[in-house]
């Protein structure tokens, strides 16, 4: 277990995943549509690269999970990304950040999964944290609240039908099915609202693909050398990061009702993670 490297990497991953969040809020003239499109695109480059290279088969022997995988992905995306025109970026990406409690609600029902009481109030913790936020901080757009919320359900979908894919499939052979569906997704929904990027526009699009590529590889890098009770709670470092660049860049102002809302979203997932990894030591 290399501990020392897993945190960097980690760091890395999160500092990756930022600055694409702050590309997508920068890209205010473009529509979501467009940045999906390009997004998923421009990661292609690299799933089919690493594919091709180490001669792995692209299609899956289980078509109906990872195409619905895909789809759950690429909406979720498409609705966060329409969420940044409404929030600041670093409120967005801590009310994405709720995906896993939607995730246990549907294990509950889906796959009878138990989820013990200490977890639900660790979940009651991050919901008072979304209700902080937009009850107590006037500057929470009431549509945007509602598209990022929907994207943390679609997300906390996706966690599920990966636990059903399981170890069946290699993990680029999945992130490439969710780039290429996202890509159709993006550039089917484009067409009627088409208008062609300008300047440096267009190295903001190709580049988010690079961003969103390696955030996910370091990310993955950082599980597999150290335990996850010790690198799920940093994940989260993303807020601090988004938060802080999107004060500098964007000159956000994040009133006390949304920098407390913020910690108790995140607060009660960290636990969450936390009293979870402790359950599997005892078994």
């Amino acid at each position: 277990m290399d501990v020392k490297n897993s945190i960097k990497y980690m760091i890395i991953s999160a500092l990756a995943f930022s600055v694409m969040n702050i590309i997508v809020k920068e890209l205010s003239e473009v529509n979501s549509y467009e940045i999906v499109f390009f997004r998923s695109l421009s990661s292609l480059f690299f799933t089919f690269g690493y594919l091709i290279k180490n001669k792995i088969p692209m299609v899956s022997s289980n078509n109906k999970l990872m195409v619905l995988r895909s789809l759950a992905g690429a909406f979720s995306m498409l609705l966060f990304f329409m969420s940044l025109k409404y929030l600041s970026v670093g409120t967005a990406v801590s009310l994405r950040y709720i995906a896993p409690i939607f995730a246990a609600i549907f294990a509950v029902f889906l796959l009878k999964e138990k989820i013990k009481a200490l977890q639900w109030l660790f979940f009651v913790i991050s919901f008072v944290g979304v209700i902080v936020l937009k009850g107590l901080d006037t500057q929470i757009d009431s549509f945007g609240l509602i598209l990022v919320l929907l994207a943390a359900v679609l997300s906390g979908l996706v966690y599920i039908i990966i636990n059903k894919i399981g170890n069946s499939e290699h993990p680029v052979v999945v992130v490439n099915y969710f780039m290429v569906v996202a890509t159709i997704l993006g550039g089917v929904l484009s067409i009627p609202h088409w208008v062609t990027p300008k300047g440096t526009e267009w190295l903001y699009l190709f580049s988010l693909g690079a961003f969103g590529y390696y955030g996910q590889l370091y990310m993955t890098k950082a599980f597999q050398n150290a335990a996850t009770n010790l690198m799920a709670p940093l994940k989260y470092i993303e807020v601090v990061f988004t938060v802080i660049l999107g004060a500098v860049l964007f000159n956000e102002i994040y009133a006390f009702w949304s920098l407390l809302g913020m910690a108790l979203i995140i607060s009660g997932l960290v636990l969450n993670v936390w009293y979870k990894n402790r359950l599997k030591e005892n078994i």
